[in-house]
């Protein structure tokens, strides 16, 4: 088919690598402006421009779609049989939604309605759902309202980071775009209602990054550490310095501290903390084992090889 893709981060170039090897016809790539990184600030293209680069693929890069008269003529004129769009990050407008004969398809990283929205994958895991997946749609005027297509099913890992998640929801994105663009061209496609019972996956903000050692549970700070890997990262402050957490477990064992009086002690404190046995930190309902952290204006660190340069002392406590 003629297609023209939208999409943006990593998890899109996977989408769009499956539908160029699928032999679809890409007229175009749209992507988000390059951005300045680094120290030097250089202007880094996206992911998916680095792809359309590479594949000397025809790019657009408008600073907006919406009123953007010679962007939709441009879109327009390629006559695109369908249009896909994976995170792209812009919403399109009705013009836009109404230009292709077999219509705009999306991809996205949950299980619909469940977690409509900017951040599906992060909110997966902070919520510590056991299951997650992908879902094919049909786009219309609203957020992530569209009828759906097809979908795919998969199981959390326990332990598994957002970063981790991402990488393996970005590969069956890209699979199930692939399948659906075969079930629309041979006209035996699905289409699904979603129905009112939705829920909303908001964009994150570096407020809920601050870990409530009082008031949450050691599942849900373990869950905050995993679902901000490694997008923020989940922090607290420790004598006025900030640390940063990026794997943490739930302590099972309380034999290295049957000799301490664990209820009268103030939650965030250090139980123990040494470079042989670890860090460990009393929460809400239990302990807090670190397994990897990042001191101020330092790279992430083993927990231990941490322990060896820094000194955290027991009976501190973390805020």
């Amino acid at each position: 088919m003629r297609v023209i893709f939208m999409g943006t981060p990593d998890f899109a170039k996977e989408s769009l690598e499956g539908i160029y090897n699928a032999k679809h016809e890409i007229l175009a790539v749209v992507t988000n402006q390059d951005k300045p990184k680094g120290r030097g600030m250089k202007m880094i293209p996206t992911p998916v421009k680095e792809f359309a680069l590479e594949k000397e693929l025809k790019i657009f890069q408008p600073e907006k779609v919406k009123n953007n008269t010679d962007f939709i003529n441009e879109i327009k004129k390629l006559n695109p049989d369908i249009i896909c769009v994976v995170a792209y990050g812009k919403i399109l407008p009705k013009e836009i939604l109404e230009i292709p004969k077999l219509g705009c398809i999306n991809v996205h990283a949950s299980l619909l309605p469940k977690y409509r929205g900017a951040a599906p994958i992060q909110w997966a895991i902070l919520n510590g759902d056991k299951v997650t997946g992908v879902t094919t749609m049909y786009m219309d005027e609203g957020m992530d309202t569209g009828d759906m297509i097809l979908k795919k099913e998969v199981e959390i890992g326990e332990n598994e980071t957002t970063g981790e998640l991402w990488d393996r929801l970005s590969k069956i994105g890209g699979k199930l775009l692939v399948e659906t663009l075969e079930q629309i061209q041979s006209g035996t496609a699905p289409r699904e209602k979603q129905g009112e019972d939705f829920t909303i996956a908001p964009m994150l903000n570096k407020e809920m990054a601050k870990i409530d050692w009082n008031n949450k549970n050691v599942n849900e700070i373990k869950n905050l550490v995993r679902g901000l890997n490694p997008i923020m990262g989940a922090y607290s402050f420790l004598n006025g310095k900030k640390l940063k957490f990026w794997k943490v477990d739930i302590a099972n064992s309380l034999n290295m501290i049957v000799d301490k009086d664990i209820n009268r002690i103030k939650n965030g404190t250090v139980l123990i903390s040494n470079e042989k046995d670890g860090l460990f930190i009393k929460a809400k309902d239990g302990i807090i084992k670190v397994l990897e952290i990042q001191g101020e204006n330092a790279k992430r660190m083993n927990i231990k090889d941490y322990l060896r340069g820094n000194k955290i002392i027991e009976y501190s406590v973390f805020e």
